[in-house]
């Protein structure tokens, strides 16, 4: 992926009002960007009748029809946008909308935290996570709740969260290019665990060595600090504003804290996306916090 280039969005629509509230949201990041939009969806094999209580798109005729319409509206005005209908029957949705991400060349999908296409909902665990499984798109997830006048994201400000894992300079890039396109403001943050709050790996050695682990905790302080520092500076050269902090406690509930006390329009996770992997920490931070952000998440996947 080219990160000097986030031009391309590609929006998954299955008819339903909840899948369509993120609309305004990529209207305004479509402005904001000079990018397009293509609005997608899927015909599935056997669809339902209904989905979220609503009429399901199961036709083509149907599906363009209202795909047309949603590129109409006055959301829209001035913006390049784009429709696609995938006419053959699928079976995997999330395979589809991979596919469709790589055929079309689209630099971000963006999703319903809390939509369906009929077979699953697009939680962080099931086809939002599997379509971060399957490609190598970044995938920003929009809770329906953020359209509400006082919590709309106008991506000025966003929050990426580091771990200090070399893996995860790819979704560093990434972000802080498309920071320089939103003229963003960044806030770098390392949440290092207290004893009693670590999960996973160093579960083991909280159990086994508690005062050799929160010995450990504490040196890593000043670790993360010079490690932010580092980062801090390289992302400024590019002309970025940049801020940092690390906080010690539970990484998602730190995450949630700061993205509140800096008033973050937009938080930024690297992920390995892998059904049972670590999507991000050891404790599986992403899909906590999907759970309960009101904000927007952009998930880049990392490759091992």
């Amino acid at each position: 992926m080219d990160n000097s280039r986030i031009k391309e969005i590609l929006v998954p629509l299955d008819g339903s009002a909840l899948a369509e509230s993120v609309l305004p949201a990529v209207a305004r990041l479509a402005k904001k960007i000079d990018g397009s939009v293509t609005f997608m969806h899927v015909i599935e094999q056997n669809p339902p009748e209904r989905v979220h209580g609503q009429r399901h798109l199961t036709r083509i005729e149907q599906a363009e029809k209202y795909l047309d319409s949603v590129a109409s509206l006055p959301l829209f005005e001035g913006v390049s946008v784009n429709v696609h209908v995938h006419e053959t029957g699928v079976r995997d949705v999330s395979q589809s909308i991979s596919d469709h991400s790589e055929e079309l060349s689209q630099d971000l999908i963006v999703m319903c935290t809390h939509g369906n296409s009929g077979l699953h909902d697009l939680l962080v665990g099931s086809i939002a996570q599997q379509v971060i499984s399957l490609s190598g798109t970044p995938v920003m997830l929009v809770n329906p709740s953020i359209e509400k006048p006082k919590a709309k994201s106008n991506f000025e400000n966003f929050l990426i969260p580091l771990d200090g894992n070399p893996e995860h300079e790819h979704a560093l890039k990434f972000a802080s290019s498309f920071a320089r396109l939103c003229s963003a403001r960044i806030h770098l943050m390392i949440a290092v665990p207290r004893f009693g709050t670590m999960s996973g790996e160093l579960t083991a050695a909280n159990r086994f060595l508690p005062g050799t682990t929160r010995r450990m905790m504490d040196m890593i302080v000043p670790d993360a600090r010079n490690y932010l520092l580092k980062v801090q500076t390289e992302i400024a050269l590019g002309g970025l504003e940049v801020t940092t902090s690390t906080s010690r406690g539970d990484p998602a509930r730190a995450i949630s804290k700061t993205s509140k006390s800096i008033k973050a329009d937009l938080i930024v996770l690297a992920t390995h996306g892998k059904k049972g992997a670590r999507p991000f920490w050891e404790g599986s931070v992403t899909p906590r916090i999907s759970r309960t952000s009101k904000i927007p998440l952009l998930l880049i996947p990392v490759r091992e």
